[in-house]
């Protein structure tokens, strides 16, 4: 979409690092944006910094009003691998193995494949520094021979009070070659990851129900499953409670930042018995455009994340428009009540409803929820609303924005519980029950 705003603001803008990948650079373009010059403009005249490593502490502390960043405070450490196996152990000797049983333990490896190999043998491993050990879930869920896993988007615009919205396409990446327990030293058969497989002899091989290249989408994912007669709806709920449950061990951690938003990507695993297992979590997913998949999902994902940003006509403005905004209030109302207000999209007339939360539960109860061949759930019925409109509900977040779902907060309960201090404790008990 266009993010002009009527009555004749200013152009929203832009900046990105050296790293950052063009496809954002060309959806902000085509969105209308403008890339920020820093020998034609102020330091502060921009709406949206775009970095693919973390922010310093003073680039939180100095967000004006206006303005965007693509990450919360402190949330890398979700991606360490040795961090989030601390933190889910410890998880799972609070709440028990059944709930948080769905991850092995890690190895302490670098990003895209690096320092990545496999062993059955304890004595076969030689090191110089400390590393975790990831148990191999040799009995993965195989279609035509060929193992795979998927990338789970999500995207959490607040930690207090936590706000959790999961991306209904995503990726589903597959090895180059049959899985084969007999030799593990083929990379090629055993390890899901494109920065790998593109090089494998097979990458262009048209392959049995695979097809050409290694990555589906996930409607096509869900196509099969749907086919096989497997209820790819129950899975979704249970992969969604892992997000929850893995977000849950590093919120309470998390100041608040309501200009700040996170997108993260969630590898998972599904073994023979459609249990969903928890790989890795990814800190600035990778954007790169290795396939046709990957155009067709990165660049809807990207434009729906920048809805999620909740852009409005002041904006455009940037200093002049707030300004000249607070000129207009009382002078007791402050600057921060300016702050804009996510839009609230109502699935069900207010009539019909219990209470607004009653929309909510059709979210995360997908059972209850119609499920075209292809697609995943059908959960809204509408897009969110334009940039700049707002409702009065100042309290509850859109339950979705293009194909963004509210995946949390999802009832009174937890949406009272998600509010600060976090009631941890409460939420899980919540959670459990969505699956039990």
């Amino acid at each position: 979409g266009q993010d002009k705003f009527p009555g004749g603001g200013l152009s929203l803008v832009f900046r990105l690092n050296e790293s950052t990948p063009e496809v954002l650079w060309e959806v902000l373009l085509e969105r209308g944006w403008e890339e920020y010059d820093p020998l034609e403009q102020d330091e502060q005249d921009w709406n949206l910094y775009w970095c693919m490593s973390g922010f310093r502490n003073s680039d939180y502390e100095n967000v004006l009003l206006w303005q965007r960043l693509n990450h919360l405070p402190k949330t890398m450490r979700l991606a360490r691998k040795d961090w989030l196996a601390r933190s889910l152990r410890r998880m799972r000797g609070t709440y028990g193995a059944r709930l948080y049983g769905f991850s092995p333990m890690y190895t302490k490896l670098g990003a895209d494949g690096k320092d990545i190999f496999i062993f059955d043998d304890i004595k076969n491993l030689t090191h110089d520094s400390p590393v975790i050990i990831q148990k191999y879930l040799s009995n993965p869920l195989l279609i035509s021979g060929y193992k795979f896993d998927l990338r789970i988007y999500a995207s959490v615009k607040s930690f207090c009070p936590l706000t959790i919205y999961m991306y209904q396409e995503g990726l589903v990446c597959f090895v180059s070659e049959k899985y084969n327990l007999a030799s593990l030293d083929n990379l090629f058969s055993h390890l899901t990851n494109t920065s790998i497989d593109k090089f494998g002899p097979f990458y262009t091989t048209d392959k049995e129900q695979v097809g050409q290249g290694c990555t589906w989408t996930m409607s096509k994912f869900c196509s099969f499953l749907h086919s096989q007669g497997i209820n790819e709806i129950l899975l979704w709920q249970k992969i969604n409670n892992i997000v929850t449950l893995t977000l849950l061990t590093i919120a309470p951690l998390i100041p608040s930042s309501p200009n700040c938003l996170e997108l993260f990507g969630f590898d998972i695993l599904i073994d023979c018995h459609y249990k969903p297992w928890l790989l890795e979590v990814s800190y600035s997913p990778a954007l790169s455009m290795d396939c046709p998949a990957h155009i067709m999902v990165k660049k809807s994902l990207i434009n729906d994340f920048i809805d999620l940003l909740n852009y409005t006509m002041i904006d455009g403005l940037r200093r002049r428009g707030y300004l000249r905004q607070k000129q207009r209030r009382p002078s007791n109302s402050g600057t921060r009540s300016l702050l804009p207000k996510s839009p609230i999209v109502r699935l069900i007339p207010k009539s019909v409803c219990e209470s607004k939360w009653q929309c909510q539960s059709r979210i995360n109860s997908y059972w209850h929820c119609s499920c075209s061949e292809g697609k995943l759930p059908a959960i809204h019925s509408q897009r969110v609303e334009s940039p700049g409109q707002r409702t009065h509900d100042k309290n509850v977040p859109s339950l979705c924005v293009g194909d963004f779902i509210l995946t949390f907060p999802f009832n009174d309960i937890t949406h009272k519980a998600s509010q600060g201090p976090l009631d941890v404790k409460t939420i899980v008990h919540k959670v459990r029950k969505l699956t039990s």
